[in-house]
């Protein structure tokens, strides 16, 4: 099968890649001519875990290739994915601007038969928008379908997260199209993957219903915590208490400064824009919106609490990416918390693994990038651990705390056990983690399948 992904960036590049892996003829199409170009060479644009080595190898296998010829793609596949981006507009709704602009040359290249996909996160009535455009403008009686193919690709574990998924979504009109998608899927029933077939509409809402109550057990999670320090719990036995309901779930339940990245931020303010375009305001939604936003406010009183006025202050910082494993820093609540620390005149040393780079473009301050961990603590009144990376998981604290002015550290991920920072001599702040301490043991006679509220 030939297939065409149109946007070669996180979605597209991930989902062509491993398409072309299953062993699919797929040809990736931008109109970034330095990013196709770099992608020839094998070079890739973003930070992604075993990436490279699947476009090398495809690349090589003559499976995936990289063009920016759009109209000959679409001639030559059966399948066209589009993974162009949605942004968000300034009142939160989706931009489809790029999504009209590729079903219009769709249209235009129209040549047989063809499944038009959905790839990237769009609003309720998109396949909708997109039949009407293609409709109206095709030169000829062309015969196609759309359907919606919503992506679930973690950041950071994409590639395993494309092989081994969850599900499956895919939302179509005509059985034919069904069918097409499936046998291009066909190599994950050796993993007995979960197929949801339905409507388009419905497709299109799973993707945002799903962000969204991710997005909302984050923001519970960071309620739980703030209201822990309060009356002296632990957030992390109240996150294990819960999580052993299988109701509920261990995954998301972690304190911090809230979350970031180009998906939950954008998908959060878009679901509620809908049911606002409908006349229902989406009030769990608003407040999980809100609740974030107020999550940064309350880490900057953490740090100010610890060290007093910011101003002059020099702080190290560590952690820039939205999430470990990943060079992406949109919406990244370090981000936002650095520059709010710089507003208020600190002096701000930085390290990260991966997200250096793109901080430097996001952040056009006079920041002191450094090379490692140590360096950023060095001469420091205190360090923020604002990303839990692996590698600050072990960080060498003896060495830390004889670099720093004062010992003192803010750890915005709870990496560390606050017991035993303590005594090494830290003054050591974290999230949602009071003063009494409690042991979490599952006894081996307690039943876990008892109902109850």
């Amino acid at each position: 099968m030939n297939i065409c992904v149109i946007g070669t960036g996180y979605v597209g590049l991930v989902t062509g890649t491993c398409f072309a892996d299953f062993g699919v003829n797929v040809l990736c199409v931008d109109k970034d001519v330095e990013k196709i170009e770099m992608l020839r060479r094998g070079e890739i644009p973003i930070f992604e875990p075993g990436l490279k080595e699947l476009v090398d190898k495809n690349i090589n296998e003559g499976r995936l290739i990289f063009t920016t010829e759009l109209g000959e793609a679409i001639k030559k596949a059966l399948v066209i994915f589009i993974a162009v981006g949605t942004p968000p507009r300034q009142d939160g709704s989706a931009d489809l601007s790029y999504i009209e602009e590729v079903a219009r040359t769709i249209a235009q290249n129209l040549n047989g038969y063809k499944v038009v996909v959905t790839k990237s996160t769009v609003p309720v009535g998109t396949g909708s928008l997109i039949e009407s455009i293609i409709s109206k403008e095709q030169g000829s009686d062309h015969k196609f379908d759309v359907a919606s193919n919503p992506e679930f690709l973690r950041e950071g574990s994409a590639v395993e997260d494309f092989m081994r998924p969850n599900r499956v979504v895919i939302g179509a009109r005509s059985e034919q199209a069904v069918a097409i998608m499936k046998d291009l899927y066909s190599p994950l029933y050796i993993f007995e993957t979960p197929f949801v077939i339905t409507d388009i509409e419905t497709a299109e809402i799973i993707k945002y219903a799903s962000n969204a109550f991710l997005a909302t057990k984050i923001s519970f999670i960071n309620e739980i915590a703030n209201l822990c320090e309060l009356v002296g719990a632990d957030v992390h036995m109240v996150a294990k208490g819960m999580g052993l309901d299988q109701r509920i779930g261990s995954k998301f339940l972690h304190p911090g400064p809230g979350y970031g990245g180009s998906c939950f931020p954008k998908d959060t303010m878009a679901i509620t824009n809908i049911a606002r375009d409908h006349g229902y305001t989406f009030k769990i939604v608003d407040a999980v919106i809100e609740v974030n936003r107020a999550q940064r406010e309350v880490m900057i009183e953490k740090v100010k609490a610890l060290v007093g006025e910011l101003s002059g202050k020099h702080i190290g910082v560590i952690g820039l990416a939205f999430k470990p494993n990943t060079d992406d820093i949109r919406e990244s609540p370090a981000i936002d918390i650095v520059k709010r620390l710089i507003n208020e005149g600190a002096v701000i040393k930085a390290y990260d693994p991966a997200g250096m780079e793109n901080a430097r473009k996001a952040m056009p301050y006079d920041i002191t990038y450094c090379g490692d961990a140590y360096e950023a603590a060095q001469g420091c009144e205190a360090l923020l651990i604002l990303t839990e990376w692996n590698q600050f998981r072990k960080l060498d604290l003896a060495r830390i705390k004889g670099l720093l002015k004062k010992p003192r550290i803010v750890d915005m991920r709870n990496i560390y056990e606050p017991e035993n920072m303590g005594k090494m001599g830290f003054e050591y702040v974290c999230v949602g983690r009071g003063e009494k301490r409690s042991d979490f043991r599952l006894m081996p006679e307690q039943g876990r399948k008892a109902g109850g509220g």
